[in-house]
């Protein structure tokens, strides 16, 4: 039950420290420590092994794919020694990897992505192929794209109309390549309601928004206890410094706003109420692939008494969301091979903007995704 996991944005850190993971998981020289679908609740036959995920993927850079693997292992994010493990499998997978096509029309560019895709999996023989979108942030459209319209969208394609963002175009090849397709970013990917149509009519699944990582996963942890135990909270602030290639993506104001929009959707959600605060996200290039969020929470209890909590949380984000690619391309697959087609509402858990009316707790989306993977079973 071979998976083609194909990557949009395969050169970047998330990517890259993916694969190396995976790579070094298969070779039996590290744990699947952070690899949700190895928890024993999850775990089982009916999602394809780690081991027989076979990797590919675009990217607009063409940086050596072991180049980039040895820059991770000397900023910390990877060791060193399983990338010098893995190097032979890393060579393997920059035969697998495209640049980007540039130039005519979107139908085009759409067309010469999806033949990428197909190749890929033909060319390896694969059951089925799963993209994962881990590119940088898009600015969101103002305004958002309608595209109701599956006929209409194709023809705007074709006469170059109304275009498409990067990450819609790239699941609109993924879904006429036959393949589903995961938004682990917070850009448009497939929410355009022609691409919903697209995806039934050829019968996939899909899945996303923006990977929950860090702050937002304490977050959907402790705004379900404040709801819980009727206390208001007043005010809820934010501060994220990152460095790396994602940092330098947020310090631009339309992916940073993005960013931010999708990071706080969780309180009103969850609370029933949008407190005052926000969330801020800078830029700090000495960071690197790590960050650093504190988080100043202000809330009243019994007879208004006036309290706060604070806390802050220090992680390296690669290293966080590279398990998670291997989960959500695990599920997406077996998902696709039960006949699921549309949006995977039950993969909230692994979302910070999750599609659909879901829960934004962590304890009832992981319910969610228990009963999801006991059906796969």
């Amino acid at each position: 039950m071979k998976t083609g996991v194909w990557l949009v944005g395969a050169r970047g850190s998330v990517a890259t420290t993916s694969m190396v993971g995976a790579l070094a998981l298969r070779a039996g020289l590290a744990e699947p420590t952070g690899c949700v679908t190895e928890h024993p609740d999850l775990r089982g036959s009916a999602l394809p092994p780690i081991a027989d995920l076979v990797f590919g993927g675009h990217d607009v850079v063409t940086t050596c794919l072991a180049k980039k693997a040895e820059t991770l292992g000397e900023a910390g994010v990877v060791p060193p020694r399983l990338v010098a493990a893995v190097a032979d499998d890393l060579a393997a997978v920059e035969e697998n990897l495209r640049t980007v096509p540039v130039g005519g029309t979107q139908a085009e560019t759409a067309a010469a992505l999806a033949a990428d895709i197909t190749g890929f999996r033909d060319r390896l023989g694969l059951d089925r192929v799963v993209v994962v979108n881990v590119s940088t942030t898009e600015s969101l459209p103002e305004p958002l794209p309608a595209h109701g319209d599956l006929d209409l969208l194709r023809a705007e394609l074709a006469g170059g109309g109304s275009p498409l963002p990067g990450s819609s175009l790239a699941a609109y090849a993924a879904f006429t390549a036959g393949a589903s397709y995961v938004d682990f970013t917070p850009s448009t990917g497939a929410r355009l309601p022609a691409l919903d149509a697209l995806a039934r009519e050829t019968g996939l699944p899909y899945a996303g928004h923006d990977g929950k990582t860090g702050e937002t996963l304490v977050k959907s942890v402790l705004a379900p206890m404040f709801a819980q135990r009727n206390l208001n909270v007043r005010s809820w602030s934010g501060l994220n410094l990152l460095g790396g290639g994602d940092g330098a993506n947020l310090a631009a104001p339309g992916p940073n706003a993005a960013k931010s929009a999708s990071k706080q959707r969780v309180l009103a959600e969850t609370l029933g109420y949008e407190p005052e605060g926000n969330t801020r996200i800078e830029y700090v290039d000495d960071l690197g692939d790590f960050k650093t969020a504190w988080d100043l929470v202000s809330f009243a209890g019994f007879l208004g008494v006036r309290m706060r909590m604070e806390f802050s949380w220090h992680g390296c984000d690669s290293a966080l969301a590279a398990p998670l690619i291997l989960d959500l391309a695990r599920l997406t697959s077996a998902a696709h091979r039960a006949g699921r087609q549309g949006p995977l509402t039950e993969l909230a858990f692994f979302f910070k903007d999750p599609i659909g009316d879901v829960p934004h707790g962590l304890s009832e989306q992981w319910s969610l995704l228990r009963t999801f993977v006991a059906g796969l079973k």
